[in-house]
């Protein structure tokens, strides 16, 4: 497996396109730039299979609508921020200049077993950062999408709406830390790192 990351908007956000041998591949939070991220699907000759987000704060769904639309495809998400894609207060635009919302079919997806073509994925509630934040694990391949629950040395922030630091921190500790530790971790933002090297030198965790 393959994963490509693209860093977009203001906030350097990742979105991480995923592909396999066949040239099939997962699209993770387009985030913003609906162009670079189709110019980069096309210059790889892929062919999406699934749109998926971990979550629907603004600066993860800025190019949403726009990739669901050209590749004619829903986006898989959690139910419970149904409401989030076109509420500007929930998904947190509201705070700043431009409102960014997203007007998609919607697969409603929760904690357990997803497959998309020829991909088989786990899926963990990871609540905190927001309600329904979802990590995706690609348990042959030994990595995660874990959007803003887990970063490298960090943690998502709980100020926003929906937040909660006590469910962050068992998101992380009871489910996260349970798995392998020697799982890759694909976070939202920043530089990638691993299970182990987080449980024993990320400050950011309360034990």
């Amino acid at each position: 497996m393959e994963i490509i990351t693209l860093p977009l908007g203001a906030l350097n956000t990742n979105c991480y396109i995923v592909y396999n041998e066949k040239k099939d591949c997962l699209i993770f939070d387009p985030a913003d730039n609906s162009d670079e991220i189709i110019r980069t699907v096309e210059e790889h000759d892929l062919t999406v299979k699934g749109i998926l987000l971990t979550h629907s704060h603004y600066d993860h769904i800025g190019a949403l609508e726009e990739v669901s639309k050209h590749f004619n495809l829903p986006v898989y998400m959690s139910e419970q921020e149904s409401d989030w894609l076109l509420d500007p207060t929930k998904n947190g635009s509201i705070r700043f200049i431009e409102v960014i919302t997203a007007d998609v079919e919607r697969v409603y997806v929760g904690e357990g077993e997803l497959s998309i073509g020829e991909f088989d994925l786990k899926i963990l509630h990871t609540p905190g950062h927001s309600p329904g934040s979802l990590s995706y694990i690609f348990e042959n391949d030994m990595f995660i999408i874990s959007g803003d629950v887990l970063f490298n040395k960090g943690v998502g922030r709980t100020d926003l709406y929906g937040g909660n630091t006590e469910a962050v921190m068992h998101s992380i500790k009871e489910k996260l830390f349970n798995l392998n530790l020697e799982y890759d971790v694909y976070p939202g933002h920043g530089m990638p790192t691993t299970l182990l090297e987080e449980k024993y030198e990320n400050p950011n965790i309360i034990w």
